[in-house]
């Protein structure tokens, strides 16, 4: 589900021969020229001569009970969409392009009013049957009916999928203002007709079919699963696979929590370790390993959307329905104190909702964001006119203690007196406290920090702590006060605001509306957002977004890093040029 998430951009047609009023391409771009001209022979960012072979062990946590990715019955095992192919892939040194992969060509009219792709001759799945328009239009009618609700959310405006050719399928729009509607569709993962209705698509534990480089090669639910190259792979001469998915075998073993996860790394029991946790890379990555070279650490730059994390207040709670309350409790979270003793220093404040990106709102909105927003006062915070916001920043003169003080002025407008060191609500008589739902033993330490500031504003915070089934069940069905999430965001929003922030999505178990945000002004706003026409519309309607989502205090906003923390032997490679909006991590390779 995180591909979804960030592959969603907006799509102008480049390289193009002209039909009338269609225009078809390899690939495609948001504004401009794609990077790769027909007839590429590889991506910049790999090498096209990296050797085959060797196994690359990687570590997940938690544990896994389904091998099917689509559905929200159960937990998914790590690494399935190495089974599965798209009909198109993103390059990840360009912001918002696209290239055909299952579809060698893909067709759009200048209406916007369907999309066509045609389907390459080599493509088969794994038991050599051709890929054909039938389980393409299987595989979006699957999804619609039995997937998780999210397909039903981004594939709510196409109104038909048909048949035109044996080796063509159009997808047909219910609007014309939606651009970004063809990518979505070219992220539909293909699954064979012929397989998933002898098997039952929803059966959690039946080993997949798919067609893409590899297939699952042994696994034992919520200990490891293991992948295996397929030798025959159709894809495997495109130019968007030149370079890409050396190993032979490809596993995932699992560990019940970080700390263990760790230690057993350092022992040399897998291969590669993506680190998130700032203690752990400034004191954890050290010993005899490290010393002799046997292990390398490197932190590799990026330039992708941060999104945000944070504290979510879940709105479905009536106390926090109270935007001043929510203001009070984001005063309260000193992130200066946090990022100097807990984190080294690592990490930046986030103070938009799509950090390190272009889209993040800075200063006093400009005369197009005014635009766009002047229809709203009265009904969104006035602030948003007049103020830049911010958040606290107590590693400046003003103090912590500064911060608190103006939290419990507020919470005494709002009504919480305090009585015998207890806030309580001078209306209900009941006492102000809450829970804070977490699954990973990383956050804790957050929340006890978070905890000791709201208890000096005799504010209550219980934290409970469970795991990942029960976590995952429970925010499935909005049963919290509070949780940590984050809103991942691509560098091209679009259909996914709708379900992060939508009033639809709040009453939809398993989408990402965790907050339970309704508010009329957001819907309209993400729906003009979604239909922008141009780079820089789009950009002004994010920003007023933005603005918004932060002016009502949502969630307590926590921080981002701009770089990735990796750990890995020194017998694994990679290209010396690396990608501005991703890790790269499939154009890896081992040298003995």
């Amino acid at each position: 589900m995180k591909k979804l998430f960030f592959l969603f951009l907006m799509l102008v047609f480049i390289c193009p021969e002209s039909y009338g009023e269609t225009v078809s391409a390899h690939g495609f771009a948001m504004n401009g020229e794609v990077k790769y001209k027909k007839g590429f022979s590889h991506f910049e960012y790999v090498n096209p001569d990296a050797p085959k072979g060797g196994v690359f062990k990687r570590a997940a946590t938690g544990s896994f009970d389904s091998l099917n990715p689509f559905v929200l019955k159960g937990l998914s095992a790590g690494g399935l969409s190495y089974v599965f192919e798209t009909l198109c892939v993103q390059s990840e040194d360009e912001p918002f392009s696209m290239y055909g992969l299952i579809a060698e060509e893909i067709t759009i009219p200048e209406s916007n009013k369907y999309v066509e792709f045609k389907i390459n001759e080599k493509a088969r799945f794994h038991d050599g049957k051709k890929i054909t328009p039938e389980d393409i239009i299987f595989s979006f009618n699957i999804l619609m009916e039995k997937g998780s609700p999210i397909y039903k959310k981004y594939y709510g405006d196409i109104s038909d999928v048909v048949k035109i050719s044996d080796n063509k399928v159009r997808f047909e729009f219910k609007t014309s203002d939606n651009p970004e509607l063809p990518l979505i569709i070219s992220q539909l993962s293909v699954l064979p007709k012929h397989y998933y209705e002898e098997k039952g698509f929803e059966a959690g534990l039946v080993p997949p079919l798919g067609s893409g480089p590899y297939r699952v090669k042994d696994f034992s639910p919520g200990k490891f699963i293991s992948y295996e190259r397929v030798k025959d792979y159709w894809g495997k001469d495109l130019p968007v696979n030149i370079g890409m998915y050396n190993f032979d075998e490809i596993i995932f073993d699992y560990y019940r929590d970080e700390t263990v996860s760790l230690e057993a790394f350092k022992a040399g029991a897998y291969d590669f370790r993506l680190e998130n946790t700032a203690k752990s890379w400034a004191v954890s990555y050290e010993g005899p390993a490290f010393e002799k070279g046997e292990i390398i650490k490197e932190e590799i730059h990026h330039k992708n959307s941060s999104g945000m994390q944070g504290f979510v207040f879940n709105l479905r709670n009536k106390k926090f329905q109270n935007r001043n309350l929510r203001k009070a409790l984001v005063y309260a979270f000193d992130f200066d104190w946090i990022n100097k003793n807990l984190f080294y220093g690592q990490y930046k404040r986030s103070m938009s909702y799509f950090s390190n990106s272009e889209l993040a709102s800075k200063g006093l909105p400009s005369k197009e964001e005014l635009e766009i927003l002047k229809p709203y006062k009265g009904k969104i915070p006035d602030e948003v006119f007049e103020k830049e916001f911010f958040l606290p920043d107590t590693d400046s003169e003003k103090t912590s203690r500064y911060y608190l003080r103006k939290a419990a002025q507020i919470l005494k407008k709002e009504g919480y007196l305090v009585e015998n060191g207890k806030r309580i609500d001078k209306y209900s008589k009941k006492p102000l406290e809450f829970e804070i739902l977490i699954s990973s033993p990383a956050f804790e330490r957050i929340a006890l920090t978070y905890k000791k500031s709201l208890e000096k504003l005799g504010i209550g915070l219980e934290i409970r702590r469970v795991d990942d089934t029960q976590f995952y069940n429970r925010i499935r069905n909005f049963d919290y006060e509070m949780i940590t999430s984050v809103f991942p965001q691509s560098l091209s929003p679009g259909n996914e605001q709708r379900y992060f922030w939508g009033s639809l999505a709040a009453d939809t178990p398993g989408s990402r509306n965790y907050c339970g945000i309704k508010n009329p002004v957001i819907d309209e706003i993400v729906e003009k957002l979604i239909s922008a026409k141009g780079r820089q519309n789009l950009i002004n309607h994010t920003k007023a977004l933005d603005r918004v989502l932060l002016w009502n205090y949502y969630l307590v906003p926590h921080w981002h890093i701009d770089y990735f923390r990796v750990a890995y032997k020194n017998k694994f490679k990679h290209p010396q040029k690396t990608p501005d909006y991703g890790l790269g991590l499939n154009s890896w390779w081992q040298e003995d």
